[in-house]
């Protein structure tokens, strides 16, 4: 199991990092924002309107300060970025939201809301990474009673994809900013 779990972050490094070239501003921006102190999630600029991209960038910059990839190592920036990430519909973020919360890093550990985001992702992720999750999620539903899995599968079923509202510029407390609405996943 351990083979495996060495195995899933390492793949997992190098596809999230294959997109990494088109977000490096932004993660720049991150990295310095995150020296100042600042909350990553709040003051970061978004360069496109694609919520996929938006969704996956926040996904693998939650994956670099997670692991401490060319940023200082922290959980809470990590589990914030999973989370946008997550309720946008990106599967890659709803395995790493769910993998937080079953290992209670950055947030409180809860094996409901594990196994409701490890479901979810299993049920978006691509066909060639779907059996991965399953097999994760699994795992997390082998420690829990059959009333939390219940618990756990009503919380995926009501779960229903964000519609976010993105900043066209940076976040200026008290300046107007002008917004477009992103769209939820079409499946």
């Amino acid at each position: 199991m351990d083979k495996a779990v060495k195995f899933l972050a390492a793949a997992l490094t190098l596809w999230l990092s294959a997109s990494a070239v088109a977000n490096s501003a932004e993660l720049s921006e991150g990295q310095s924002i995150h020296r100042r102190g600042e909350r990553v999630f709040a003051t970061r600029t978004v360069r496109t309107l694609d919520w996929r991209a938006r969704a996956k960038a926040d996904a693998l910059l939650g994956f670099k300060f997670e692991h401490g990839l060319g940023v200082p190592q922290s959980y809470e920036p990590a589990v914030d970025l999973y989370i946008a990430a997550a309720e946008q519909g990106d599967p890659t973020g709803q395995y790493l939201l769910g993998l937080m919360y079953d290992k209670g890093q950055g947030v409180q550990q809860d094996g409901i809301r594990a196994y409701m985001w490890l479901n979810l992702a299993a049920a978006h992720a691509p066909r060639r990474y779907r059996e991965v999750y399953l097999r994760m999620r699994d795992a997390v539903a082998s420690k829990m009673t059959p009333g939390q899995i219940v618990a756990g599968q009503r919380l995926a079923t009501a779960w229903v994809p964000k519609r976010e509202v993105v900043p066209l510029g940076p976040v200026v407390p008290g300046v107007p900013v002008p917004v477009a609405p992103v769209l939820p996943p079409r499946w």
